[in-house]
């Protein structure tokens, strides 16, 4: 998983600051000029595929985790292992599912509120505390960016943690078998 978490999460981070280089090169929105509007979409466009892009990655995370705690039961169950591999990534999993939903929270507001700042939008929403609303997604996108950092980066570690245990199961597995005679591939 480690050797695709990272090329995924690359491909993340360049929509994801595409999406925000494209946003900042937005003066006025609600200018009806061809050049600014297209400025818009192409903002739009990519921000709506880094979200979902993004998401994604996060979600392959969830699903990694989920599959190998399974796997981790079963195995442990099945050659009589001590119970601390399942327990210890099963904690990891807990410690990195509430941070990736966090992200991934912060991403669907950063869109809600770039939705909401479009001068075509039926929101009308103006901004709050005497920030524009623009203002206020362009916050939103900018610790969108660095809480997904962090993420990231915990997501990574915590991946690379949970191969250690797999690989400390699959070794005590192999060990097992070869003292039992069996097929060991």
């Amino acid at each position: 998983m480690n050797r695709i978490f990272l090329p995924l999460c690359g491909i993340s981070w360049l929509l994801l600051g595409a999406a925000f280089v494209l946003g900042l090169q937005i003066d006025d929105p609600k200018v009806a000029q061809l050049a600014v509007q297209r400025g818009v979409q192409f903002h739009f466009l990519t921000a709506l595929a880094a979200i979902i892009f993004t998401t994604l990655v996060h979600a392959i995370v969830l699903t990694y985790f989920m599959g190998t705690g399974r796997w981790l039961e079963e195995t442990s169950t099945a050659y009589r292992l001590d119970e601390s591999f399942h327990q210890e990534s099963q904690s990891i999993k807990y410690r990195t599912i509430p941070a990736l939903v966090g992200a991934f929270l912060l991403l669907l507001m950063t869109g809600a509120f770039g939705a909401a700042a479009d001068p075509g939008s039926p929101a009308l929403f103006a901004g709050w505390f005497g920030l524009s609303a623009a203002t206020i997604h362009q916050l939103a996108a900018i610790l969108m960016l660095t809480v997904n950092a962090w993420v990231n980066y915990l997501e990574f570690t915590a991946l690379f943690r949970n191969s250690e245990i797999i690989d400390r199961v699959l070794q005590q597995v192999r060990a097992i078998r070869l003292e039992k005679g069996l097929a060991v591939d």
